[in-house]
């Protein structure tokens, strides 16, 4: 499960996609709908908001703005409740660690599309999350 914090504007359909399932998936696990994925860590940061189920409505909502820019029809309907306005806190290392993993995929998946962005170093975040000062997150699974 990937949630990313870099803007769906970034991703490659496969990964926009993929974002949408995922972000989903990790609204069930929010919602106690499902046994899968209830420890992934990729969920602290959602269950660390006061409110986790309006934060996982407001990340995707975010990619369905995307979607919807790229004449995608994604289901907003199974969006479980109104956004939250209150942003999430994201680090800066966090952000580009997640940039640094983006590109690899998009130069193997969408050459295209990495040529267009291989020279960004400061991508724009997700708009649920304000980037503060600091380092990967623990929670993060690094590649070795």
């Amino acid at each position: 499960m990937r949630l990313w914090t870099v803007h769906p504007c970034y991703l490659d359909a496969k990964g926009l996609v993929a974002a949408w399932r995922e972000a989903l998936l990790a609204q069930k696990v929010l919602q106690g709908a499902t046994r899968g994925y209830r420890y992934h860590p990729q969920l602290e940061r959602f269950r660390s908001h006061p409110e986790p189920l309006a934060a996982i409505a407001a990340f995707l909502a975010g990619i369905a703005r995307e979607a919807k820019k790229r004449g995608y029809c994604f289901d907003t309907s199974k969006i479980g409740r109104p956004p939250s306005a209150s942003k999430l806190a994201e680090t800066r290392g966090q952000l580009l660690y997640e940039w640094h993993h983006l590109k690899s995929k998009l130069r193997q998946r969408a050459p295209e599309r990495y040529r267009s962005y291989r020279a960004l170093e400061r991508p724009r975040p997700h708009p649920l999350f304000r980037i503060v000062p600091g380092k990967v997150r623990d929670w993060e699974r690094m590649e070795r």
